[in-house]
């Protein structure tokens, strides 16, 4: 039954709600799947994920579940309904989806709806059987359904193309960007330079007909972010991922400033490394410049000494007058929306001094380099 794949799919931490479940019922009803495993897998993912970086455990779960079926034929005799099976269904469900179930009838007129459509399918496996058959050739079983099924290799599920999209891997820029449009406020600004088609029907139809055609700005990210990445040192193995962490930032924030620091904030900061020596950019001119509607995202390992955070003069660099913890509570005073990303993996967070001291700097506001961890960290900014 389709119960078995469902609690297959929770198990495996895919999201899968009770309405998912009914649209994949819906759908085998309507026959877009039949007599074919590839195309019940094609379908059941349209129908049950509903975003990609779950497609890698969605894989992993329908491959466990069905291991060794062949065809959708053969599949739905594996499906037969259990008493247990029920009861387990029935306790993973939420309180709302169990009310979902009475509104429909119950749990036995849900499974009786399972069974018609499992018993409709199976029909329409056997007559598409037979046509195969009158179709091969001779009687040597090569031009069979089992046949012609089979000789397609590896099964989709099993290859697990989309192996980097789970939210628990590190980034690469595509599913970054995803991750980083969490963090949204849009608002037209600039010049008329997009079609405004409602506005064009309403101003022809005051003309008695006559083609008025209107523009408007286009609808732009509004919001205002400022970027400070940690260069050199241990942030030296992280560079490739903090590279498409600004790419995909530069694209999807068009009001992006971006600044440079070493191991923790101080007295300054600069926007290109290759002229940091000469060309710093005070802390201070950065906070006055801007206003606390910015959302602030430090990038950086935090994995130092904690002298360097505590103490005047911890900086590895330079004589710092003031210590950087100082000027991280300058930052959370007067930014409302402040986080920090690190690429260490979380795990280790633990281990490291340090790091649990910028942590407690930014006020627990500290996210993983991960998809999972960018998605936390840009609703932290949008609340």
């Amino acid at each position: 039954m389709l119960i078995g794949l469902f609690l297959s799919l929770r198990r495996y931490g895919v999201p899968v709600t009770l309405r998912e479940l009914m649209d994949l019922l819906a759908a085998l009803q309507q026959r877009l799947a039949y007599a074919d495993s590839e195309r019940f897998y094609a379908l059941a993912r349209l129908c049950l994920v509903k975003d990609e970086k779950h497609y890698d455990k969605f894989d992993r779960a329908f491959g466990a579940y069905f291991r060794g079926v062949e065809n959708l034929h053969g599949l739905l005799e594996a499906l037969i309904p259990e008493h247990w099976l029920r009861q387990e269904f029935e306790r993973a469900l939420t309180p709302e989806e169990l009310r979902q179930i009475d509104s429909l009838g119950g749990l036995e007129k849900l499974v009786a709806a399972f069974r018609a459509t499992r018993e409709q399918m199976e029909r329409a496996a056997a007559l598409e059987e037979e046509g195969d058959a009158e179709d091969r050739p001779g009687r040597d079983g090569l031009g069979g359904l089992g046949q012609r099924r089979s000789g397609r290799g590896r099964k989709v599920w099993e290859r697990r193309q989309y192996r980097n999209l789970d939210d628990s891997v590190e980034i690469g820029t595509r599913n970054l960007k995803m991750a980083l449009r969490r963090l949204r406020k849009f608002a037209r600004a600039g010049r008329a330079e997009e079609l405004d088609m409602d506005g064009t029907v309403r101003s022809t139809a005051r003309n008695g007909g006559l083609l008025d055609i209107r523009m408007r700005p286009e609808r732009r990210n509004q919001v205002k972010v400022l970027l400070f990445l940690d260069v050199g040192g241990s942030m030296d193995i992280h560079v490739r991922t903090c590279e498409k962490l600004f790419s995909a930032a530069r694209s999807e924030f068009k009001r992006l400033e971006s600044f440079y620091f070493h191991n923790f904030i101080y007295e300054s900061v600069w926007k290109d490394n290759r002229r940091r020596a000469t060309e710093c950019i005070p802390t201070w001119e950065v906070l006055n410049t801007h206003l606390r509607d910015s959302k602030v995202v430090f990038v950086g390992d935090a994995s130092m000494a904690p002298y360097e955070i505590t103490h005047a003069g911890g900086s590895v660099e330079h004589w710092n007058e003031e210590p950087g913890a100082l000027w991280m509570l300058r930052f959370t005073e007067l930014y409302d929306k402040l986080i920090w990303i690190n690429p260490t993996p979380s795990e280790a967070w633990e281990h490291a001094p340090s790091i649990a001291l910028a942590r407690r700097l930014v006020n627990g506001e500290m996210y993983p380099l991960t998809v999972r961890g960018l998605e936390e960290g840009m609703n932290a900014l949008a609340r």
